[in-house]
């Protein structure tokens, strides 16, 4: 299992890519960190997810 903004999912295996693929995130508007660390953009497609990770996704909203 793979803890996802505290919950968890089953995407062992799967690239962050992939995953991110699958769900509503724009990835030009969000910032992942991987068990306490940055996850650049260029790396998502090489950063695979594996049981026991902690993945923290943070949108950004624009506004003014």
């Amino acid at each position: 299992m793979i803890k996802i903004n505290g919950v968890s999912i089953h995407a062992d295996g799967n690239t962050l890519a992939q995953y991110l693929e699958t769900t509503d995130y724009d990835p030009k508007r969000i910032a992942v960190e991987r068990n306490g660390d940055i996850v650049f953009k260029t790396q998502y497609n090489e950063t695979i997810l594996r049981d026991g990770d902690v993945i923290e996704i943070v949108s950004f909203v624009g506004g003014g």
